[in-house]
């Protein structure tokens, strides 16, 4: 075990290396590792958004570091690479899902190699890859977090458009805060996470996916929320140790949910969902008892027990709850009405 740890952090160390000789945008674009010197009980790999890169996921891998689990956070190929990217020189970013398929899956064996059980997350196509996974690879991924994962726009009429035009789009927020990625690409490099998105759709179905946490908000106006639902109510038909979670409009987490830097001052608030997904065994029926009886002035000790949570995490998860019941997008979903 203790030779496949050394070997394990050489293919690391070779991969940050090769990353320094290809040259980055910036350091913020670089992979992130944050391993301990033995391997844990849990191992979490981290798939960033498209054009974006590993930044998105430090704070939620910093704190499942820091309770005791390894974490990897590679960039994604073709992304961060620096260069004068352009119109007439589009950053060279795959058409091809195999691209991104054989990555992730080469990232998952290096992950079985640090921990006992594997939880794989992403935010937007990166939530997508980490879907293809929980459902393509259910036996060996613990548990799954999706992130807003692009399954569609926000407005349908995009996606036509993603469907058929071959052009350069640049994003709208390319000057906000915390982009650090690329501001532009070729319409056909997304596709193909579109194209995957209506894959996991079908295949949630019929196949048995690995437990699975999709984390969406109202004030998202990238994504599609209703096929985020769909794909929650059809993976809990047959694992329903799946979750959900909606955050209010009034919060106005955006798409880039991860970070303070992206403009969500509630990072916190995901990361301990997440850590309470991860950390617990119940299913989404049980969790939503847990809730009701928070709605009901139980106390914070029983939802601190039963998810094992810290005391500020439980309170935190407490309010969550509490307020996300009430709204309807909560309750549509609960399986009782399904």
């Amino acid at each position: 075990m203790i030779d496949n740890i050394k070997n394990t952090r050489e293919i690391l160390e070779q991969f940050q290396q090769l990353e320094s000789k290809v040259g980055l945008q910036n350091e913020a674009c670089r992979s992130k590792f944050f391993v301990h010197p033995h391997t844990t009980s849990k191992v979490c790999l981290f798939l960033h958004g498209f054009t974006a890169g590993p930044y998105q996921f430090e704070p939620i891998g910093k704190a499942f570091f820091n309770k005791g689990y390894n974490v990897l956070i590679p960039l994604q190929p073709g992304h961060g690479l620096a260069g004068n990217w352009h119109r007439q020189n589009p950053p060279p970013l795959s058409t091809e899902i195999e691209t991104y398929q054989n990555f992730v899956l080469e990232w998952l064996q290096i992950a079985q190699t640090l921990g006992q059980q594997v939880i794989v997350g992403g935010l937007s196509t990166g939530g997508t890859l980490a879907g293809w996974l929980a459902l393509e690879h259910p036996e060996k991924i613990n548990r799954a977090l999706l992130f807003a994962p692009f399954l569609g726009s926000h407005n349908f009429l995009f996606d036509g458009l993603i469907k058929t035009l071959p052009i350069y789009f640049e994003w709208f927020n390319k000057d906000a805060p915390g982009n650090f990625g690329y501001k532009g690409f070729r319409i056909p490099a997304l596709r193909i996470f579109l194209e995957l998105g209506q894959d996991l759709l079908q295949q949630a179905a019929k196949t048995v996916s690995a437990p699975m946490l999709i984390v969406a908000s109202e004030s998202d106006r990238a994504v599609s929320l209703s096929k985020q639902q769909d794909l929650f109510n059809m993976v809990l038909q047959q694992q329903p140790k799946s979750w959900y979670y909606c955050f209010d409009d009034s919060l106005q987490i955006e798409h880039r949910m991860m970070t303070k830097i992206e403009d969500n001052d509630y990072e916190e608030l995901v990361i301990t969902l997440a850590k309470a997904f991860v950390d617990s065994d119940l299913t989404w029926l049980q969790f939503q008892q847990i809730a009701k009886r928070i709605v009901q002035g139980e106390s914070c000790d029983r939802i601190q027990q039963q998810l094992n949570l810290d005391l500020q995490a439980s309170q935190q998860l407490s309010a969550m709850v509490t307020q996300r019941l009430g709204c309807e997008d909560f309750k549509c979903i609960n399986p009782s009405e399904m």
